[in-house]
């Protein structure tokens, strides 16, 4: 059984009448789920309602006070590294998507091995390794190389976010050093799903779904998941999230859990997303998940604009990460960005430093990995 069954269950109605029901759902109610946290699924419910914008500053505090519970004042800092943006899926919103005609590049193991250095001096040692899935340019075996290469050269945490893979793949990945994996349902909507992912691959609604469960069994110690806010109605959503995070966590509760909140800004001509979210509706689902998963790390990457990341350091948000860009060779090869096209703008482009500095400024601490309180400035 998988999370599916859970998935068709919901869609016979339930979700539907759960959605139906925050409309109705008071300020009262809002307060008492306030009373219990972390908050049960009721309250979960009551904090994606409408009738939750007039209490964001004392939920934002209990957040606040949660995240510190459970992490410390600390923020975790990351970094992106894209291997290649070459990609056979035709994603309707991604500026990879097959159909587009794009710079495509593919980093070599020693182009691999300049950008690490790079980033390493700047003190990272917690690294997301990107790819589109095309494994004519990125087979398994050339992601198995990357990784043990991120592991000699220093990194002490290296995830993955690329095409999904079998279970057998992810524990060979897994003897090479693999500590996390990353993979956004992008939306829990079939039909949703169906209509922004014509061709590829990634059609293939349950094997993706069925993903993270296919990375725990292979002993991936953490796991990441979120949908793309934007495509669906983010209550719906966001009550699909919360049932799959307590799926993961019942089923597979040796393997940490961490949830993103990816938001469409730009998106590739001809396309737009039907449900547009607003800020303060990212910030009411951010404050939710956390008052209903203590224990989840949650992360907010530079998609978002820096006034509004200062907001979320601490308050649910723990895991960030800093100077991104989102095209291969984007660092050190080719820093100009002439040989690759871009998977998003960024948004939040300040240094390393400069987020530093601002997670100091709201009374927090940064880490470059979460189990080192050795803190030290960036160069």
């Amino acid at each position: 059984m998988s999370f599916l069954h859970t998935v068709e269950y919901l869609n016979s109605g339930i979700i539907d009448s759960a959605v139906a029901k925050i409309e109705t759902l008071s300020e009262q109610d809002v307060l008492k789920a306030l009373e219990r946290i972390p908050v049960t699924p009721e309250g979960f419910m009551a904090l994606l309602s409408r009738q939750a914008d007039a209490l964001t500053s004392d939920i934002e505090i209990l957040a606040r006070e949660l995240t510190a519970q459970r992490f410390g004042r600390v923020v975790n800092l990351y970094i992106p590294l894209y291997l290649t943006n070459s990609c056979i899926n035709n994603c309707l919103y991604c500026g990879f998507g097959s159909k587009r005609e794009v710079q495509r590049k593919t980093l070599t193991l020693n182009e691999i091995a300049l950008e690490c250095q790079r980033l390493l001096q700047e003190g990272y040692k917690s690294l997301l390794l990107v790819a589109g899935e095309d494994k004519r340019w990125a087979p398994v075996k050339y992601i198995e190389s990357a990784i043990k290469l991120a592991k000699k050269l220093g990194f002490v945490f290296v995830a993955i976010e690329a095409g999904p893979m079998t279970e057998e793949e992810y524990r060979v990945l897994c003897n090479a050093g693999l500590d996390g994996v990353t993979v956004y349902q992008e939306t829990y909507e079939i039909e949703t799903y169906r209509k922004v992912h014509p061709s590829g691959p990634k059609k293939d609604y349950k094997y993706r779904l069925d993903t993270p469960e296919r990375a725990a069994r292979a002993g991936v110690r953490s796991v990441g998941i979120g949908f793309l806010l934007g495509l669906a109605d983010f209550r719906k959503e966001s009550l699909f999230l919360g049932a799959h995070i307590k799926y993961l966590r019942k089923k597979y509760w040796q393997t940490s859990i961490a949830v993103s909140f990816p938001r469409i800004h730009e998106t590739p001509s001809g396309f737009s997303p039907a449900h547009p979210v607003s800020d303060s509706e990212l910030v009411q689902i951010i404050l939710a998940v956390r008052l209903a998963n203590p224990d989840a790390v949650l992360t907010l990457s530079t998609r978002e604009a820096s006034a509004l990341r200062d907001r979320l350091f601490g308050a649910g948000i723990n895991q960030v990460s800093a100077g991104s860009k989102t095209s291969p060779g984007a660092y050190i090869v080719d820093p100009a960005g002439n040989q690759a096209a871009k998977q998003f703008p960024v948004v939040d482009d300040r240094t390393p430093a400069e987020v530093i500095d601002a997670i100091r400024k709201r009374g927090l601490e940064w880490v470059f990995k979460d189990w080192d309180l050795n803190l030290r400035p960036v160069s």
